[in-house]
């Protein structure tokens, strides 16, 4: 009698089984310094077990708390697991954050070990040592620049590596028996918020709750081991985990690493994805990008790309669905696909990309479309760090764009009579870190997690995301007031990088527009219009009339849709300053921190709605105020 082996239930269990199955394939590339070097699932394996090994020798305990601050690499995934083997608690976190946004996230987690990716890293771990007393280890990467760094907590990844691989071969035993003790119901992750709308809350994942997800997301869309993903998104980020980290593990597919933030869409073309994960602000460079090539082609190549891609919208998302489309236009689909989709795609790095997701933020829908007209299979997906991520999934053939598509397996879904969403799932979060108090109000006796989201089901079972429930209010005329809605409309303009809608508990609707500098900027050298800086060029009169023709081009269709007719844009601010996380105006995964803006800017929004024609902010700034050109609505025929 053959006796199946149970379903692993741990990431460093998953690890072993692949290492048995798939020893020879690979399961992570990074390049570096222009050459692409690849980790078998057996490196993989053997480097892992040799960092426990290290880490026990280090004292790492069972349930201690190990951060991870760096860009992905390939290490940082085997520190991740290494933690995970002796039933530690990972802790990615924002690399890009100062060393005063991380300190906080440390203290909540009594970080006792680090890895850190370079001197960069480290310096900012030295300054917040003295406020975090817990930390006992600092394990460093890159070496450069870190010769003269004595500090005893620190210690090399290779030396640690070399003393892990003596321990390993005489711990063996040890090592095994340790990765067998742990359970689905272990803690694997430790990840901390956005903090939107808040300070930022520690949120506590199961192996279990992860791996269920990801099988149902895995089985969804067929995913095979010799898919590719990239991992080019803030470790920090719950999403790009599940992408690069826990979805690998259960499918076994490999993950590359871009050597840089700069090189992303040359490697991207290099390794061909098959999987990918892209935020919209992502999508919306990406757009950014194809449409400044087009502004600089020549006329007669413009003119191909206008015709073909009002062809490809047409019907480019209907044969994606496997849609019904009359001959001439699929043949005429054909011959765009060799002179624009296909060259595009390729430009864009997804010339292989067979399943594409956008998550972690509203997408505007003609965003979601004009990547699907090019042929990309691009669908939307709606989670939380709370839920593991996968709450509701677009399924191929069923793609509606103003829908995040039907719950995924496993999951239930209700609503309060305000609207807001609640989610039942197996991938729901153990608890919120050391705080009992919001874990109940966030998530019932039942089981049932308070989203915070407003939305609701359409006819066919597929969730509409409305926004955040605390951003959803109303005009002074009743008509509902949803900003992400117009702002995802006004940030598909190719000159807006970024916009901040006003008009809860007001007459009209204003907004603050943050220009694409790049963008604007090449507009402004093609029109002969000089400017010394950001500032000077978001204050010319061109740049004002420019964007007013864009908002003017919202409002038009605005008009004509009876539920946002009256949401239409009236008067808006050109920012003179870029909005940047560094600020603290947005989140690191992006996300506006609207009550932060609204106060820094209060003057402004002031100025919009008291009729002035520009605001001083103070003895060297004064920001002019935009008219907006209304749409008359659309008459409902009769």
């Amino acid at each position: 009698m053959v006796v199946e082996e149970p379903e692993p239930d741990t990431f460093p269990k998953l690890l072993l089984r692949h290492s048995k199955l798939r020893g020879g394939r690979p399961a992570l590339r990074e390049k570096s310094r222009g050459i692409w070097r690849t980790m078998t699932w057996r490196d993989l394996a053997d480097e892992v077990a040799a960092l426990a090994g290290a880490l026990s020798a280090q004292g790492l305990q069972r349930g201690a708390h190990v951060a991870l601050v760096g860009d992905n690499r390939p290490r940082l995934y085997a520190a991740m697991c290494a933690a995970q083997w002796l039933g530690a608690v990972a802790v990615p976190l924002y690399q890009d954050a100062v060393a005063d946004e991380m300190v906080s996230s440390m203290q909540k987690a009594e970080i006792t070990h680090v890895f850190a990716e370079n001197q960069e890293q480290v310096d900012k771990l030295l300054e917040l040592l003295p406020r975090c007393p817990t930390i006992r280890c600092i394990v460093y990467d890159e070496d450069r620049g870190m010769r003269h760094y004595k500090q005893p907590q620190l210690v090399s990844y290779d030396t640690l590596l070399q003393q892990g691989r003596e321990f390993a071969g005489s711990k063996r035993e040890f090592l095994q028996a340790e990765a067998e003790r742990g359970t689905g119901q272990d803690v694997a992750f430790l990840f901390f918020t956005s903090g939107t709308t808040g300070p930022a809350k520690g949120v506590v994942l199961t192996h279990a709750s992860l791996i269920d997800r990801a099988r149902v997301a895995a089985a969804s869309e067929g995913l095979k081991d010799t898919d590719v993903a990239m991992a080019y998104l803030p470790p920090g980020w719950i999403g790009q985990n599940l992408f690069s980290y826990v979805q690998p593990m259960v499918v076994g597919y490999c993950v590359c690493c871009p050597e840089s933030s700069e090189t992303m869409l040359a490697d991207m073309r290099e390794m061909g994805p098959t999987y990918f994960l892209a935020p919209p602000r992502v999508l919306e460079a990406l757009l950014a990008q194809v449409s400044m090539r087009m502004e600089d082609a020549g006329g007669i190549n413009r003119a191909l790309y206008e015709r073909c891609m009002a062809l490809a919208r047409r019907v480019g998302a209907r044969i994606l669905s496997g849609e019904t489309v009359p001959l001439g236009d699929r043949l005429a689909y054909a011959v765009g696909e060799l002179l624009i989709y296909g060259p595009l795609r390729d430009v864009l790095g997804m010339s292989k990309v067979r399943v594409a997701y956008t998550a972690g933020d509203a997408v505007d829908r003609d965003l979601l479309m004009f990547f699907r007209a090019l042929g990309v299979n691009l669908k939307q997906l709606y989670g939380s760090t709370e839920t593991g991520f996968f709450v509701a999934m677009q399924r191929d053939g069923q793609v509606k764009p103003d829908t995040v598509g039907p719950a995924a397996q496993g999951v239930e879904l209700k609503f309060t009579p305000q609207q807001e969403i609640l989610v039942r799932s197996p991938g729901l979060f153990k608890e919120y870190h050391r705080d009992p108090e919001t874990t109940s109000r966030a998530r019932n006796a039942e089981g049932w997690f308070h989203t915070g989201d407003a939305g609701y089901m359409d006819d066919d079972g597929h969730l509409r995301i409305i926004d955040r429930l605390a951003n959803v209010g109303a005009l002074n005329d009743g008509t509902l007031h949803a900003p992400k809605v117009l702002e995802n409309k006004l940030k598909f303009l190719p000159y807006i990088k970024e916009a901040v809608v006003f008009g809860d508990g007001r007459d009209t609707v204003c907004v603050f527009v943050d220009i694409d500098g790049t963008a604007v900027g090449r507009w402004a050298d093609r029109q002969n219009i000089s400017y010394t800086g950001h500032a000077d060029l978001a204050s010319r009169d061109e740049v004002y009339a420019l964007i007013a023709d864009g908002i003017a081009e919202v409002n038009t269709g605005l008009a004509l849709e009876p539920a946002l007719a009256k949401s239409q844009i009236h008067r808006f601010v050109i920012l003179p300053k870029e909005l940047d996380a560094d600020d603290g105006v947005l989140t690191r995964t992006g996300k506006l921190r609207r009550s932060v803006i609204a106060e820094r800017y209060r003057l402004l929004v002031d100025g919009m709605y008291d009729g002035r024609a520009s605001v001083r902010l103070d003895d060297a700034t004064e920001v002019k105020v935009g008219e907006a050109k209304a749409a008359a609505p659309a008459r409902r025929a009769a």
